[in-house]
């Protein structure tokens, strides 16, 4: 077979603080071994995507032009940013498509003709180059794009029950909670029987989810958020929480929260209640500082949670399992839904780019880079 040749979408940061996004061309090599060549069909923009892609930089007064924008870096992010600086990236950590080239390996054969899902990054590209031992095969019927978000965000979803399960806490709390990743927490946990509160940030939000038969919906901007709270906590006994947003102050909120229905009716003590309160930020939709109040006494801790390192720590029968049930479930449970599509092209105009950045909970975006 010959080198194929596509359009792929680069972000390149310059170290004048200069953030390049852009098409260019890609010329795949024959496939060789295990590597199959992957005619990508749907790939998701995740908040993890943005982070590569335009990460803090200043979409609003960018220059945008055919096939490319360019926006200005705030210095204050330079320095985080200082391992990548004149380096093209690819973007796009996950999606779907049909193998139309294999090496020789009996695992890559084996996939020609496929439709699969995988994630090797780089997937804003017409074309590439992976793995077939990384490459999830996609049930019968299934089309790309029921596929293309078969990994980030319900692997996600069941990692925080087996983080909740491994750390010993029975229920746990949700924020952001209306996005895709949170309704299909809300369809494991009603099928696993696990008591879930959800907070999100409008009365709109909380008739989404109770329509989807969530039992504990609040919405953090309401006056009674607080008294809820402590009311959700009391029936549920939730002493973990996976935060989307990570600045400001709903995470300590939570542990107040968290403190107050553990202490009720115990004798005092000056150091507080000895039930653990565990806080995970996995996500940074807000990007000021996280805000603590130490009122949650000392028995709390606040980390930051990520899905590669969860899944390196959880072992190979564990992600197997996980993969197993979302392959099984790929249209109910853990299907994805999308606001808009857009080709590689379209990805890229300044109405998309700040559709997309603004990180709306519940609008996902679809690329799509080889439309029909």
């Amino acid at each position: 077979m010959s080198d194929i040749t596509g359009l792929q979408i680069l972000s390149t940061l310059a170290p004048d603080g200069r953030l390049t996004v852009s098409l260019a061309e890609q010329t795949l090599p024959a496939p060789t071994g295990s590597q199959v060549v992957l005619r990508v069909e749907a790939a998701p923009i995740n908040p993890s995507d943005l982070g590569l892609l335009l990460a803090s930089a200043d979409v609003d007064h960018a220059e945008y032009g055919d096939g490319y924008l360019v926006a200005q870096m705030p210095e204050a992010s330079m320095r985080a940013m200082a391992s990548r600086l004149g380096e093209a990236m690819p973007v796009g950590n996950e999606g779907a498509g049909t193998v139309i080239a294999a090496g020789e390996a009996a695992e890559a054969q084996a996939l020609l003709g496929r439709r699969v899902a995988c994630v090797p990054g780089g997937m804003y590209a017409q074309y590439r180059l992976v793995d077939a031992r990384a490459c999830m095969v996609l049930p019968d019927g299934a089309t790309a794009e029921q596929g293309a978000s078969a990994f980030v965000n319900p692997m996600t979803a069941l990692g925080f029950v087996e983080t909740m399960r491994a750390e010993g806490h029975k229920a746990l709390v949700h924020t952001a909670a209306a996005s895709n990743l949170g309704q299909m927490l809300v369809k494991i946990c009603q099928a696993d029987d696990i008591p879930l509160v959800n907070i999100v940030r409008s009365p709109a939000q909380v008739s989404l989810l109770r329509d989807l038969g969530a039992r504990h919906v609040l919405d953090s901007t309401a006056d009674d958020f607080a008294e809820l709270l402590v009311a959700a906590l009391t029936e549920t006994g939730a002493t973990i929480a996976f935060d989307a947003i990570g600045g400001g102050s709903l995470v300590s909120r939570i542990l107040g929260a968290m403190e107050q229905v553990a202490s009720a009716g115990a004798t005092y003590s000056r150091y507080g209640s000895a039930t653990m309160k565990q806080a995970y930020i996995y996500g940074a939709l807000d990007l000021s500082p996280t805000l603590l109040t130490r009122s949650f006494g000392f028995s709390w801790r606040v980390g930051g949670w990520l899905l590669t390192p969860f899944l390196a720590q959880a072992g190979a029968e564990t992600v197997e399992r996980m993969r197993a049930r979302v392959r099984d479930n790929l249209t109910g449970l853990f299907a994805s839904h999308y606001k808009a599509r857009l080709s590689l092209r379209d990805a890229l105009t300044r109405d998309a780019v700040l559709a997309y950045n603004a990180r709306r909970t519940g609008e996902k975006y679809l690329i799509v880079p080889n439309p029909a």
